[in-house]
């Protein structure tokens, strides 16, 4: 797996985008990811669509490597990191989480994120809440209209269309406006949604080898 960045400045703060659809912020050592969605093969197994499981495999695994690499203190999922409650691959995920007793986890709930006492417990979190709030930032995982502070968001999955005389390409993205920074949902097993977007935003889409400013 090949890591790439690209810095950008948002509130005078350093923000670095990965291709590994994970941003990090240097000042609070903070890696930040949305839309994990774990459980989700295990619920369509459940409902007798037959899906690999090696996608959560894959997921834990980049995420292991994104903290191999960047060495945070924090980890803060933007919502979602749940898909349809409690089951075999919320098991693995504690599991993984248990590798990293020094990581502060933060969550950010999501519409899907659904959480019992019991299963809170179990994840092992630290901090779970609506939205969590900085100086200049707000994490809160769907945009708010009427919020004065810069929103670091999920929710959409965002994707750009590339058009060439061969063929259009889809492709993940970070997208950035003059009070959001709305993240790629971090599982690859998400749609992309190309048309529910932020207006004169900033596009930073990427692929497995370049992250392209657009």
């Amino acid at each position: 797996m090949k890591i790439v960045t690209k810095n950008i400045s948002i509130k005078n703060e350093i923000f670095t985008l990965t291709n590994q659809r994970a941003a990090f912020w240097g000042k609070e050592k903070a890696l930040i990811l949305s839309d994990l969605h774990i459980g989700k093969t295990a619920h369509f197994r459940k409902n007798g669509i037959a899906l690999a499981n090696h996608i959560i495999k894959n997921d834990l695994e980049r995420l292991s490597i994104l903290i191999e690499y960047f060495q945070p203190e924090k980890f803060v999922v933007v919502g979602d990191l749940i898909h349809a409650g409690d089951n075999s691959e919320v098991d693995e995920f504690c599991s993984w989480r248990n590798q990293y007793h020094d990581l502060q986890f933060y969550l950010i709930e999501g519409n899907h994120d659904r959480i019992s006492k019991k299963l809170e417990s179990k994840l092992c979190l630290n901090f779970k809440a609506k939205h969590l709030e900085s100086e200049n930032f707000i994490f809160i995982h769907d945009f708010e209209e009427k919020q004065e502070k810069f929103q670091i968001t999920g929710h959409i999955h965002p994707g750009f269309v590339i058009n060439s005389s061969v063929k259009s390409i889809k492709l993940p993205c970070f997208v950035v406006t003059e009070n959001q920074l709305l993240l790629p949902a971090f599982s690859e097993f998400t749609g992309l949604d190309t048309k529910n977007l932020p207006k004169k935003g900033r596009f930073y889409v990427f692929t497995d080898a370049e992250i392209y400013e657009i």
